[in-house]
């Protein structure tokens, strides 16, 4: 009996310490007036945290009050004296859709080699 409790301790354990799926580097790409531009998104959960990087060829800034609540998070981006407030949800494995003033962007995952 002792060996199967610590087995599904451990097991349990585990899952517990497990990455979260949003974790991760991610892309997708905006239509503009002035064309399309890569927008790169770096995001790090911790508990109920969302913390990360927003990332184009205009510059880079923080993700600020980032929220996870399961699949669903939100978050906020300054740049440029303007703040977006954004939300998002993991549809799978390897896509993200974040919605915010300016419309629904579709993020891939972006694999690490």
């Amino acid at each position: 009996m002792k060996p199967l409790f610590l087995f599904l301790f451990m097991i349990g354990g585990l899952t517990t310490f497990a990455q979260n799926k949003i974790d991760g580097n991610w892309k997708g790409t905006r239509e503009t007036p002035n064309g399309t531009f890569e927008i790169n998104y770096t995001f790090k959960v911790e508990g109920n945290n969302l913390t990360g990087t927003w990332k184009t060829q205009f510059g880079e800034t923080k993700l600020e009050k980032g929220k996870v609540d399961g699949k669903k998070f939100s978050f906020s981006v300054s740049f440029n004296d303007r703040t977006t407030e954004s939300t998002g949800e993991l549809v799978s494995d390897d896509e993200i859709v974040i919605k915010n003033e300016r419309g629904e962007l579709k993020l891939t995952r972006v694999k690490s080699n």
